[in-house]
């Protein structure tokens, strides 16, 4: 097990004025040279409505940047399909722009479009809103859900990769020179032990005849989702190289936390929670299972190394990366966008010594290595000045108020694993029963006389 700590927070965030090139320059630059002095950035944000990208978007919008929320709102169908919504009860787009709007006096806007589907009213917004930055995170995020069935796995590289495709094109009809920033994942690398630490994007190799270079990190995905991250990877090469667009693309670690400074500020803002097998990842589901009295399911011997980070320094890394784009003719920039990195069992034997609840270990649902280990390079945001939020007890709590105030939601049969790699993980899960976990409340009334 590895952890690492990086150094103090540097207040000052680097700007920059996006050099001149031959295709037309987004409003916010043009005002910025106009004006002789760095200026708010325009930014949509592709996916804003989720997870990520509900408190990345406020908090751009709170420094200043002039926010546009592109959303197709697919993760609240996924939630009908299911049969299972957020934890935290979600207000639509409409109410929190308007909540934003009364508690800060900024607007953010909310453009209700399909980036994988919609190709023409992607170009018209791109023209229309001169975008500096355009931040993607409208993808499938969620591994198990992406393993569920043909059609999951069908829609998951279709959304993804589509999408993905159709923002390339878009940028490229637009004629606008904007910076396109990409959440990836750590999972594009692999969870094998690689035998040494995993660098940010590139690695250098010796090639036969001994000539060296350095080179895209091979990709080793280990579901669907993955396989998708990766392929965008590529996109991101292959449009670089011919067509010279920016891309900035961020490896991130899973996230947990569930409240930033900006959705705290009013319960309208407040930022979705999932619980569930498919979409809660895995210390949110500790934390809620520890709250509610659930034993903690952990897949297989839990030796599992993973690379964590809070959803507050989520945001954080997204405008460092916006206010550091590479170059026009630079090749693509790939962050590694972690805090630390935690074994799976060591996560909950810590979150069960804290509530007191029992660790469940489970057959696991996935087809991974029982045991890896996970070493990663972290040195470009570090260099940024990030500090990010580690592993610390005390900011467990405000996840755990968070599910306790909210625990009258919680459906306890969406908890275990409902997704299965293949057929062979699907037998070794068959005796789990979803009926049989109980909330610590409807135990105790179980057992009364």
């Amino acid at each position: 097990m590895k952890i690492i700590i990086w150094a103090s927070l540097l207040q000052a965030v680097v700007s920059f004025s996006v050099p001149k090139t031959s295709v037309p320059r987004s409003s916010s630059a043009l005002f910025a040279e106009a004006n002789g002095s760095a200026a708010p950035k325009k930014i949509l944000v592709l996916g804003g409505d989720g997870f990520c990208g509900w408190p990345t978007s406020l908090y751009l919008s709170d420094q200043g940047h002039d926010v546009v929320v592109v959303d197709n709102l697919s993760r609240r169908n996924i939630d009908l399909e299911l049969g299972c919504d957020s934890l935290t009860p979600i207000q639509p787009m409409e109410v929190r722009c308007q909540a934003w709007k009364e508690v800060t006096g900024k607007d953010i806007r909310f453009v209700n479009l399909d980036v994988a589907k919609e190709y023409d009213l992607l170009v018209q917004l791109i023209e229309k809103e001169k975008p500096d930055s355009i931040v993607h995170f409208a993808e499938q995020r969620a591994a198990p859900y992406s393993m569920k069935t043909s059609k999951t796995k069908r829609y998951t590289v279709d959304n993804n990769v589509g999408g993905s495709n159709n923002l390339c094109c878009a940028v490229i009809d637009s004629g606008v020179d904007a910076h396109i920033v990409h959440l990836g994942t750590m999972g594009v690398y692999g969870y094998g032990t690689s035998g040494g630490e995993i660098p940010e994007g590139y690695i250098d190799v010796i090639l036969p005849g001994g000539r060296e270079s350095n080179i895209l990190h091979p990709a080793y995905p280990g579901s669907v989702y993955h396989a998708t991250k990766c392929l965008d990877a590529l996109l991101w090469q292959f449009y670089n190289k011919n067509d010279q667009l920016r891309v900035t693309d961020l490896h991130q670690g899973i996230v947990w936390g569930t409240n930033t400074p900006q959705t705290a500020l009013d319960e309208r803002l407040i930022n979705r929670f999932d619980y569930d097998g498919d979409y809660g990842t895995v210390l949110n589901r500790f934390l809620m299972q520890g709250a509610m009295g659930v034993p903690l399911t952990v897949y297989g011997t839990g030796g599992q190394t993973r690379a964590f980070i809070h959803i507050s320094d989520t945001a954080r890394c997204i405008e460092l990366a916006i206010n550091n784009p590479p170059k026009p003719g630079d090749r693509v920039e790939i962050f590694n966008q972690v805090a630390e990195t935690r074994r799976v069992r060591d996560i909950a034997n810590l979150v069960a010594k804290l509530t007191g609840v029992e660790v469940n270990y489970i057959p696991n649902p996935r087809q991974e290595a029982d045991e890896n280990e996970l070493d990663v390079s972290n040195k470009k945001f570090c260099n940024l000045g990030l500090d990010p939020i580690t592993l610390d007890t005390g900011l467990f709590d405000e996840v755990t108020e968070v599910v306790k105030k909210y625990k009258s939601r919680c459906n306890p049969q969406k908890i275990l694993p409902a997704s299965f790699w293949n057929k062979k993980r699907a037998e070794a899960c068959a005796d789990l029963d979803p009926k049989s976990v109980k909330l610590a409340e409807e135990k105790t009334e179980a057992a009364a006389p």
